[in-house]
């Protein structure tokens, strides 16, 4: 059974930075693509950024060049760096995991809070 367990999140301060990791066990093989959500209180869980087996990498408008997201296979471990945070970053964060074809279903994290306030 595959599980994702992230780890990372807090509190910080508007500017700051944190990193999220999520852990992925169950799986002895390189997922077929990872991604980070989000969703903040009332509103619709998002995607944050996502990144395939090969390593091409998505993201959210309003995250560009301000987020990272990056994985080490060798560690059954992706990333999401977020630097120059912003109040409207705020949510629950969760790692997502798709399904190989054989799978059949996605896989989720139990999520990390994030806040971003003075």
């Amino acid at each position: 059974q595959v599980q994702l367990v992230e780890s990372g999140g807090g509190l910080v301060q508007p500017g700051g930075s944190l990193r999220l990791s999520c852990a992925v066990s169950g799986s002895s093989f390189n997922r077929p693509a990872m991604a980070w959500y989000r969703q903040a209180p009332g509103k619709q869980r998002e995607l944050v950024a996502g990144i395939t087996s090969g390593g091409s990498t998505n993201y959210l408008d309003s995250v560009k060049g301000r987020f990272t997201i990056s994985s080490d296979n060798a560690k059954n471990t992706v990333y999401l760096q977020m630097n120059s945070l912003k109040p409207e970053d705020t949510a629950v964060y969760y790692c997502y995991s798709k399904r190989a074809t054989w799978e059949t279903s996605d896989y989720w994290g139990q999520g990390t809070q994030v806040t971003v306030s003075e």
